[in-house]
């Protein structure tokens, strides 16, 4: 196939950047680097605890807020062991200590447990507070002056602080060893050091610049604290994956003959187009995740939709000029070893011989499959999703242990609600009443602990704040059943027609998990429907469109059926090293659809875009099938390789949120380049021969010589 009967944007950037090589690098490198600049320039707008406000429990959360109801934050200091005496002791130094710190507001009295075998000691922080360094330096100086008990700290400070401690060194651990990994399967994928640090090179300078811009863009869409790690994920595998398909096509033009620059030109013309289809449907794919209305899935998913955005570019622009401009130093200095190794694999490599009884019984290996991904996606039907407690964290962090042997201690330190009312002018009294009355109903259930009702009420007189203490820790499963018969009957049942709305952390969750249950079968249909239209308009295919739309449903069941199998189940607990919930995390199985769609559309539309240009030669559909899924295996199995590597390191961490994403992922992405793509897919296209590019039909002009595919190599 010539460059000259082809074109199309890609082709003209390609043409220009390869002839112009040193001054579209440099427009890259400039870009980069005022992309940078603008981080510097701008701050970024962080979320806000406004932003995360959701249904009844978010009108409490405003009402509060506006109200100046807000409890302060607390500190808690738990002592154990010893004798009464000298617990009481160690708590009255531990009063001296900490009265004189500038950041405590308040420090209560020291409560004895119910056994009489605790004591704790709870601190209010003035709002402004994110340090309590010197509380912990006055809890370590009384535990060192009576050795004989246990004194630890916990709160929400420290524990706070501690959860972001254990994500940043998990991430970081994460990044710093998914870059050599990556770097390790390029030089297998190229046997070459300059081609395969080419893939890595643009995938990070594609993050950098997308962290850049994310400094003014979250003032548009405020950025989650974890957004830029999902740009380092997202971003260094599409831009690693685009630059294989380009890199991969451009190294077989030069094999087969052609000029640098006309390689490149193919190259773009081919697997140029191919990562336009990819990187819209990976776009498409993200922007479902809009459709929850949800601060953190906006922000994951304009993150997610930048970077895209900016791999796509520097793919069909600064990858060009890199190849024109180094010509066929590209494949230099050679490991030898490998690049002999990789010249033997020669096309298709194992796949080729996997691929054969596929193609010769089609029937029986679209049944074995589709049997295979129902067997896996089984499970997902009983799938539970919650929000992350004090189970889901680690049980290795000190101030979660803390907190957990606190609230068994301490029964009034639990989970609670609070009952938030409007008051109207002139009605305090009846809203005291009826908040009375509510406090003596549920004190009656098995729900919520009896007391004297703590009623606060706004300095204007315009709010009223009823706090009620749940019997429950937050990981027990009966919390929400105790959310829903405290708005559906007792509130009802005290308030009668004046408003109140339920809220506090336990009725946040509910509120939360509620949502993203409603809203996941919406946006897996909005997703799937999105991708549908992408490939329907890129490849001109209503039944091609569909396919891709089935097989990405099977893939989708797979991560699910995995995920609810080792998380919910707990099978694997052991050589994962976690403990299972019973559940899982609310977020995480609409972050690991969207992901997976968008990550395996990547090689979809790079193999369907092969299989297209045999048949446009001339091939019958069986042997251009056959030829097309061989001739991208290599770079198949390369990609996969890469991604699958990077989110099997998560599996490794200790977060549970992490862990779940990586397991997820990296089985759900194997067996998508594998069963689905390599079997599934071959399959369907067989079966349906030409009719799969219907309404549209691919026939060659009269005398079109079938034209021998030229070699790809694999990994």
């Amino acid at each position: 196939m010539s460059a000259r009967n082809r074109d199309g944007i890609p082709l003209r950037i390609a043409r220009w950047c390869a002839s112009h090589p040193w001054r579209a690098i440099g427009g890259w490198l400039a870009f980069v680097a005022v992309a940078v600049a603008l981080a510097a320039a701008i701050p970024s707008q962080q979320t806000t605890d406004a932003d995360y406000d959701t249904g009844d429990s978010g009108r409490a959360a405003a009402l509060v807020r506006g109200a100046d109801l807000d409890a302060p934050d607390t500190e808690s200091i738990l002592i154990t062991g010893g004798t009464p005496a000298e617990r009481s002791a160690a708590a009255g130094e531990l009063a001296g200590r900490a009265t004189g710190l500038s950041f405590v507001t308040r420090l209560a009295d020291p409560v004895t447990s119910p056994d009489g075998k605790a004591v704790i000691v709870n601190a209010e922080l003035r709002d402004d507070t994110d340090d309590v360094d010197g509380l912990q330096k006055a809890t370590d100086a009384v535990q060192k002056a009576h050795p004989a008990l246990d004194i630890r700290e916990t709160g929400d400070v420290t524990i706070n602080d501690a959860i972001n401690e254990r994500v940043g060194d998990d991430l970081s651990s994460a990044e710093g060893i998914s870059l050599p990994i990556t770097l390790i399967l390029m030089l297998l994928a190229f046997g070459a050091l300059i081609a395969a640090g080419i893939p890595v090179l643009v995938g990070a300078t594609s993050v950098a610049a997308t962290i850049g811009l994310s400094a003014p863009i979250s003032h548009l869409v405020h950025a989650e604290p974890t957004v830029s790690s999902l740009i380092v994920l997202i971003g260094m595998a599409v831009g690693v994956d685009y630059s294989l398909f380009f890199l991969k096509r451009a190294r077989a033009e030069r094999d087969a003959g052609r000029s640098t620059l006309d390689a490149v030109e193919i190259a773009a013309a081919t697997s140029g187009h191919s990562i336009l289809v990819s990187g819209a449907a990976v776009i498409a794919s993200m922007a479902g995740l809009y459709l929850v209305g949800d601060v953190t899935f906006n922000s994951l998913a304009t993150g997610a939709i930048v970077v895209v955005a900016v791999a796509v570019i520097g793919s069909i622009t600064v990858l060009p000029a890199l190849l024109g401009g180094l010509g066929r130093w590209v494949d230099r200095p050679r490991i030898p070893l490998l690049w002999r190794l990789n010249r033997r694999l020669g096309r298709g490599g194992i796949s080729t011989r996997l691929l054969a009884p596929v193609v010769r019984h089609p029937v029986a290996a679209l049944l074995a499959g589709g049997l295979v991904v129902l067997a896996l996606s089984a499970p997902a039907l009983g799938m539970k999703i919650h929000q992350s407690n004090l189970a889901t964290l680690p049980q290795s962090i000190p101030q979660v242990q803390t907190y957990r042997d606190m609230e068994a201690a301490f029964p009034s330190q639990q989970l609670g609600a609070d009952v938030v009312a409007p008051i109207r002018h002139g009605q305090e009294r009846q809203v005291r009443a009826a908040l009375t009355e509510l406090q003596a109903a549920a004190s009656e259930t098995p729900d919520f602990l009896p007391g004297t009702p703590d009623i606060r009420v706004a300095e204007d007189g315009s709010v009223a704040l009823l706090h009620l203490t749940m019997r429950y820790t937050d990981d027990d499963p009966r919390v929400d059943d105790a959310v829903l018969n405290l708005r559906d009957r007792l509130v009802p049942a005290a308030m009668g027609h004046r408003t109140a709305y339920v809220g506090g952390s336990a009725a946040a969750d509910h509120d939360t998990t509620q949502v993203l249950n409603d809203r996941l079968p919406l946006v897996v249909g909005v997703v799937l429907l999105l991708t549908v239209l992408v490939m329907g308009l890129a490849f001109r295919s209503l039944v091609l469109a569909l396919v891709t739309s089935v097989l990405n449903l099977a893939s989708v069941g797979v991560a699910f059926g995995v995920l609810t199998l080792v998380f919910q189940h707990g099978f694997l607990e052991g050589p994962l090293g976690f403990e299972s919930p019973g559940f899982i995390i609310n977020w995480l199985p609409l972050f690991v659809m969207v992901i997976l769609v968008g990550l395996s559309m990547d090689y979809h539309a790079f193999v369907l875009s092969r299989v297209r240009e045999h048949a446009l030669n001339g091939l019958p559909p069986r042997l251009a099938v056959s030829r097309g899924i061989a001739d991208t295996s290599g770079v198949v199995t390369s990609a996969a390789a890469v991604m699958v590597s990077v989110f099997a390191i998560f599996a490794t961490l200790s977060m549970l949120e992490m862990k779940t994403m990586g397991v997820g992922l990296a089985v759900a992405i194997l067996l998508d380049a594998t069963l689905v793509r390599q079997v599934l897919l071959p399959a369907a296209l067989v079966l349906l021969g030409e009719k799969v590019w219907w309404p549209g039909r691919i026939a060659a002009p009269a005398g079109t010589p079938v034209e021998e595919p030229e070699p790809a190599y694999a990994l």
